[in-house]
């Protein structure tokens, strides 16, 4: 099997199992995904479809984390570098390889037409398989939601996609 094979078969029991997992009553659960090395963790509610990168139409005089706008099944996205904007990392020159590097597009019922540049996927996960982290009471913008750690002892940070959708520096693009 080629790797586009493996990564188109991957893809797509990883759709449906977030389609199952949207269908299914469970109090919470997550797509798993990493920025700089960092792990997040993103409520399903909010996420809507994963797209490969592909063509970016770069915006001339935005923020430096504003990677552009995409084509995603015929909308407009504009595309903002999570890792970047979260300040976790320089932002990637425009032609920089992003072979595992997704696009998680924001669910439509946020009203925001926006896809998150993500480094790589990292499967779904629930509430069985975390523990949530004691609030350190460290100044966390108001999309930073609690820290979560999994069996083998990673901390992920839970981000809400709709309170970032509505934040105001992610709305400001222009620089």
């Amino acid at each position: 099997m080629s790797n586009r094979d493996a990564l188109r078969d991957l893809q797509s029991r990883l759709a449906e199992r977030l389609q199952l997992a949207r269908t299914e009553a469970r109090p919470m659960s997550w797509l798993a995904v990493e920025c700089a090395g960092t792990g997040l963790l993103v409520p399903l509610a909010g996420a809507g479809e994963i797209f490969s990168v592909g063509p970016l139409l770069p915006v001339p005089h935005t923020q430096p984390w504003f990677v552009g706008v995409a084509n995603l099944r015929g909308g407009l996205h504009g595309v903002v570098d999570l890792a970047a904007f979260l300040g976790l990392r320089a932002p990637h020159p425009p032609d920089a390889p992003r072979d595992q590097a997704r696009l998680l597009a924001l669910n439509g019922s946020l009203g925001a037409h926006s896809a998150l540049l993500v480094d790589r996927l990292a499967g779904l996960r629930s509430g069985e398989q975390l523990v949530a982290e004691a609030d350190d009471g460290g100044d966390r913008p108001p999309f930073a939601r609690g820290r979560w750690r999994d069996a083998e002892g990673r901390v992920w940070q839970e981000i809400d996609l709709a309170a970032l959708a509505r934040h105001e520096q992610f709305l400001a693009i222009a620089a």
